[in-house]
């Protein structure tokens, strides 16, 4: 098996790595190749060497990445008993991987966790989360299923450094029972209303309380209340369900207060997480940890169920929540360095971190890439909240970028659009030529007006849907350039994002 991933790995590398392009077409291609909108504007769009911006990354694969941050380092825990470190979010260490004698983290995983291994059948683990309590000492909600039924355990371990070693406190939920046990709630397990406890996320609530939120698939998401002190269940069964139901292809949940909203967003991710599942991640909100939560519509979620009897509904999955990032490709353009773009395919099962210190926000989630098959790796994106108090993600991964004002005359230009639609699908969303004009207007594959207001918020109407969000100078990895970007959300959650041609100081 860890032979197996260390092939997987490097395959990955080598096929992932960027490389500066040469560029060879000359302004006259550019111009015999370009709409009428945008010709006037491509002057520019190529890049001189000593214009080059180049950042630094260290890449890792942790699949379900869960943040914690101890110091100044942030730690991300996945399925596999994997896990790695960075102190700027851009590069990384892997500590260890896989279930193997010796990983650092649990060293001796399936003679510790051996309750929760026989009870699921398996020789893994799914999604951890890590959460340091008020002992000073850190509680890794560790889980492990079977796969192709909800028959899973929902453990606690403990240990003083945030990278182990682990030791087992024991199994605190199960699921998957047969007709002959009963199930946590004393009845007989039903995997079309009950969970499947996996995927654990673990968090304080403004008031100092503790929740446990989890679940997979199957019965839908549920949220416990839990015990600040010991990390334990404060009461015995499932808890409270929060949406799902009839086996919707939706998990990965993930609870963060804002202080700035007085919001709890539950970020959640639907779809298939393989290459052609069309994983994408959403997000919707709550005044109280244990809900009910809506979206930006006014939905209830806990209306987001399957029809009795269906089974995988995406149709009906696909209505409920806002998307923020599903699959997409920025178009290489003619006169730029880095013809090779890798789009993230099935993005998902995120975490996310708000700092006090700085008021920044990041999502943190793995990926796979166009082409690249399973091969996943770990990707860090800032978040914004508009307006309305809806979250917009950063269309490039974090560069260390800081949000700075920006000017009307830097972002007149033509631009790359997606438009992440509202589906749950394997399609891969790829960019569409726009015009942002200096007269506000825009034009090009999608028409409507601009405008920009306190130096960054934008407000973006195409083809009569409003869009709110955020006007930002990021690092396009590919095209070795800052350019101008903006980030932006629908009252019916639909996120779009813009890339600019043109480098920018």
């Amino acid at each position: 098996m860890k032979r197996k991933w260390i092939a997987g790995f490097l395959l990955a590398m080598a096929c992932l790595g960027v490389y500066r392009g040469d560029v060879t077409q000359v302004q006259a291609e550019q111009n015999s190749s370009a709409s009428g909108d945008q010709k006037e504007y491509l002057q520019g769009v190529k890049l001189a060497d000593e214009e080059a911006v180049e950042h630094a990354f260290s890449e890792v694969c942790v699949h379900d990445p869960s943040v914690i941050k101890a110091g100044d380092t942030w730690y991300i825990f996945g399925s596999h008993l994997a896990a790695a470190k960075t102190t700027d979010l851009m590069n990384w260490t892997l500590i260890d991987s896989d279930v193997h004698e010796g990983n650092v983290i649990i060293p001796n995983a399936k003679e510790e966790m051996k309750e929760a291994f026989t009870w699921a059948k398996t020789d893994t683990f799914w999604a951890p989360d890590v959460i340091q309590l008020e002992d000073g000492r850190f509680y890794m909600y560790y889980c492990n299923c079977e796969g192709s039924s909800p028959l899973s355990a929902l453990g606690v371990a403990v240990a003083d450094q945030p990278e182990g070693p682990y030791e087992d406190l024991g199994v605190i939920l199960k699921s998957g029972m047969g007709p002959d046990q009963p199930d946590e709630n004393g009845d007989v397990f039903d995997a079309t209303e009950e969970p499947n406890v996996v995927d654990p996320c673990v968090f304080f609530d403004k008031e100092g309380n503790l929740w446990m939120v989890y679940g997979s698939y199957s019965g839908g998401i549920y949220i416990l209340p839990m015990d600040k002190e010991t990390g334990m269940p404060l009461e015995e069964g499932y808890g409270k369900k929060l949406l799902g139901g009839n086996h919707l292809r939706i998990e990965a949940p993930y609870i963060l207060y804002s202080p700035e909203t007085d919001y709890y967003y539950l970020f959640l991710s639907f779809g298939g997480l393989a290459s052609d599942g069309g994983y994408n991640i959403r997000v919707c909100r709550s005044k109280n940890p244990d809900g009910p939560y809506y979206d930006s519509e006014g939905q209830d979620m806990i209306e987001c169920r399957g029809a009795a009897g269906s089974f995988f509904d995406d149709s009906t999955a696909g209505k409920f929540g806002v998307k923020l990032m599903g699959n997409f490709s920025f178009q290489y353009e003619q006169g730029e360095f880095g013809k090779f773009r890798a789009g993230y395919v099935s993005p998902g099962h995120n975490s996310a971190y708000y700092d006090e210190e700085t008021g920044q926000y990041f999502l943190i989630f793995h990926t796979r890439f166009e082409g690249k098959g399973e091969a996943h790796q770990v990707r860090v994106h800032q978040m914004y909240l508009n307006e309305d108090g809806w979250f917009v993600v950063s269309p490039y991964r974090y560069a260390g970028e800081v949000m700075e004002p920006v000017s009307e005359e830097t972002i007149a230009g033509p631009y790359k659009m997606i438009n992440h639609f509202h589906n749950i699908t394997a399609t891969i969303q790829q960019s569409e030529d726009i015009v942002l004009h200096e007269d506000h207007s825009v034009t090009g594959a999608w028409k409507g007006s601009w405008e920009l207001e306190d130096g960054n918020r934008g407000v973006l109407t195409l083809n009569g849907i409003v869009y709110k969000g955020y006007f930002l100078k990021q690092w396009d990895q590919f095209g070795y350039k800052n350019v101008i970007t903006f980030t932006a959300i629908s009252d019916k959650g639909y996120a779009i994002w813009g890339s600019g041609y043109e480098a920018q100081p």
